[in-house]
C-alpha cells in the first residue's frame, strides 16, 4: 500500500485508540493489510510529526496536533510551558525536568527550535538532556528556553 494511505490510516488509529509504542502501531496496520515493518512506522511518525503525551488507558500515546505550522507552534508552547518544572545546566549540558509522561513531548518542542548550538536532545519519561556546543553557549539557550515557559 502507498504511503499516503498507511500515514492517513495512522492518523485514524491513534485518533481512536491508544498507541504506546511503535511495535503496536506496526501491529495495528498489519491486522488492516498494510504490511509494514517497526522501520517504516519510525519513519512515518517522523514525517507525520507525531509525538507521546499521557494516555488515560496506557502509560503514554501517540498524538497528533492539526493545524497549521503556527497552531501546532503554539499548541506545543503552551504544552511546553505547562509541563515544563525547572531548567537547569552545569557545564554544557542542560536538564529540563517535566511533569511525568511529558518529556517527551516536551523535547519534540526543543527540537523544533532548531538551535544550532544544541548538538543532542535525549528524553525519557519526565527529563530532558540537552548537549550544547560549549559551555559558554549554554547559558544563552537556558535563558532562550525559560522564556518559553514564563
Amino acid at each position: 500500500m502507498h504511503r499516503n494511505a498507511r500515514q492517513a490510516k495512522i492518523l485514524e488509529i491513534i485518533a481512536r485508540k491508544e498507541i504506546e509504542t511503535q511495535e503496536e502501531l506496526c501491529g495495528e496496520l498489519n491486522k488492516l493489510n498494510f504490511n509494514v515493518t517497526q522501520a517504516t512506522i519510525s519513519r512515518d511518525i517522523k514525517e507525520l510529526k507525531l509525538y507521546k503525551v499521557a494516555g488515560t488507558l496506557k502509560k503514554y500515546k501517540y498524538a497528533y496536533i492539526e493545524g497549521d505550522g503556527d497552531a501546532v507552534s503554539n499548541k506545543m508552547r503552551n504544552l511546553f510551558r505547562e509541563c515544563v518544572q525547572s531548567i537547569n545546566y552545569a557545564n554544557n549540558l542542560i536538564i529540563i525536568k517535566t511533569m511525568r509522561g511529558n518529556a517527551g513531548s516536551a523535547g519534540t518542542f526543543v527540537d523544533s527550535l532548531q538551535i544550532q548550538e544544541v548538538i543532542g536532545c535525549v528524553a525519557g519519561d519526565d527529563t530532558i538532556m540537552l548537549v550544547v556546543d560549549s559551555n559558554e553557549n549554554t547559558p544563552k539557550i537556558v535563558e532562550r528556553l525559560r522564556e518559553y515557559i514564563s
